[in-house]
This record gives structure tokens, sequence and C-alpha cells, in this order.
């Protein structure tokens, strides 16, 4: 079984020794995606319902550029800087996935990279 690399311009480069993304056996494993612009490199450190677009946008990004989408979205677990910021997350999650409800963890943490509110990462099918 080939394991496949995922680079898309689409979303944000890897700002170290890892993959956008990583396909093995019909299944996508999206690598934790943080709030950046890919086409600017912004930062964006803004609202926690801009963060979470943006971070949403981009896991979009990868799993179209390998021909899946949202709806084939099986699991994310979604990294929060405070637990509190939840129901705003939740409301964009929604947005973002209708009536397609896929496996999910929350994880509240102490802090993360740039100072970021949010990191999700996700799992796949293709």
């Amino acid at each position: 079984m080939e394991i496949e690399f995922v680079e898309t311009p689409n979303a944000p480069k890897p700002g170290g020794h890892y993959s956008q993304a990583v396909i093995h056996n019909g299944v996508v494993y999206i690598s934790g995606q943080l709030p950046i612009d890919p086409a600017t490199g912004e930062k964006k450190l803004g609202s926690i319902e801009e963060q979470a677009e943006q971070v949403l946008a981009n896991i979009r990004a990868i799993v179209e550029s390998v021909g899946s989408n949202m709806n084939r979205v099986l699991k994310m677990t979604v990294y929060v800087s405070d637990i509190e910021l939840w129901g705003k997350v939740n409301e964009i999650y929604a947005r973002a996935f209708g009536d397609h409800r896929p496996a999910r963890a929350i994880v509240p943490v102490n802090e993360l990279h740039y100072g970021f509110k949010i990191e999700i990462e996700a799992i796949a099918a293709l």
C-alpha cells in the first residue's frame, strides 16, 4: 500500500517536518491546521470566529485538493485555547458542515503556537 503526501498551495505550507496531509488506504489524515491565510501567510489573530473560519477553509482546501470534500470528513480533533470559546466555535463548525456530523473531540489546551486560539486536525475518506 502506497503512502501519498499531500501538498496544495491553497492551504498553509507546513512550518516544520510534516505534510499538510497523508493518504493511505483511501483515508486522508490532515495535520493540525492553524488560522493562517495560505495566499498571504498572514496569521489570523482576531476573533475566534475569524480563526475558526480560516482553519476550516484550510481543511476544506486540503480535502478538495485530493478530490474529496467536507461531507467525507470522518473525524476532527479541535484544540481550543479556552473552553469558554467552544460555543462560538461550534456555531462556525455547524455552518461549515450543515447536516454532516463527523465524529469529534474537543481538547482544551493552555496555549497554541503564535498565540492562536484554535487548531484542528481531521481524518477524511477519499
